[in-house]
């Protein structure tokens, strides 16, 4: 289906944490600049540099976000899918109901991994200002005082700092995740999400109404601690479509049960 080679998992999560990192080591030369208590050439620079670390941020996440969506889903949805199918004594074809299930999956992965993204840029962007801000009106002020001038501007730049934690993803919740764990776990969870979602989508074509999972020993249905253990059950395609997995980093797989009926399911 493709042209190019897709970007694994595990390449687009190193490249996605080399992005973020580019961008706090950005913040982190804007942060150096002002701790020195002086509008400076550095500072400027700084500035200037910061912005084009932004451009550069979105650009670069955008690209490997929709790679990974239109490109590595769309593989992985079509592995499965050959699979499942095969599984069932059915050859694999792209039937119209197949595309709009990989567009709508695509689709759905590509904007919620963006964003985060677009909450990192939102952040920048006020980092910018509150940098540009300190630069117009609290490094003047500070200048008045000699003395005090070198601990209230590291002080200021330190405020900075812990308000905009960009080396960081940041949760509804206000959890603060390394971008690099963050990447990881959410495009695996995407990735467990398309393979998932191939299988289903046989069981639908071929009116297959039960599945047998495979997961985690101690995994639960709907979260890890779920008493209601994932492994081994029955579940139908509908339950089945709701969980797809039941937290970040799930190992869990479905088989087609054609044989399953209502009344095999406890």
């Amino acid at each position: 289906m493709t042209d190019t080679p897709p970007a694994d998992a595990e390449q687009a999560a190193d490249e996605l944490a080399a992005a973020w990192q580019h961008l706090a080591d950005a913040q982190g030369a804007v942060l150096a600049a002002l701790a020195l208590g002086r509008r400076t050439a550095r500072l400027a620079s700084a500035l200037a540099a910061f912005t084009d670390a932004v451009r550069t941020f979105r650009h670069t996440v955008d690209a490997v976000i929709g790679d990974f969506a239109h490109h590595e889903v769309a593989r992985l949805y079509e592995e499965a899918v050959r699979a499942a199918a095969a599984a069932v004594g059915h050859t694999f074809e792209w039937t119209p109901a197949h595309q709009s299930t990989l567009r709508a999956l695509a689709t759905d992965t590509y904007s919620d991994l963006l964003r985060r993204a677009q909450e990192t840029v939102r952040a920048s962007g006020a980092f910018y200002r509150g940098a540009r801000a300190a630069t117009r009106y609290d490094l003047p002020l500070l200048a008045t005082d000699r003395s005090g001038a070198p601990a209230a501007a590291r002080a200021l730049a330190d405020r900075l700092a812990a308000a905009y934690r960009l080396d960081r993803v940041v949760y509804r919740n206000g959890v603060r995740m390394p971008a690099r764990a963050w990447a990881e776990a959410a495009l695996l969870t995407r990735a467990a999400v398309a393979t998932n979602t191939g299988t289903l989508a046989v069981a639908r074509e071929y009116g297959i109404s039960h599945v047998e999972v495979s997961d985690g020993h101690d995994c639960g249905w709907t979260s890890h601690p779920d008493p209601d253990k994932a492994t081994r059950t029955l579940r139908t395609i509908e339950d089945a479509a709701e969980r797809p997995i039941s937290h970040p980093r799930c190992t869990r797989a479905f088989g087609l049960r054609p044989d399953a009926t209502d009344d095999s399911v406890p």
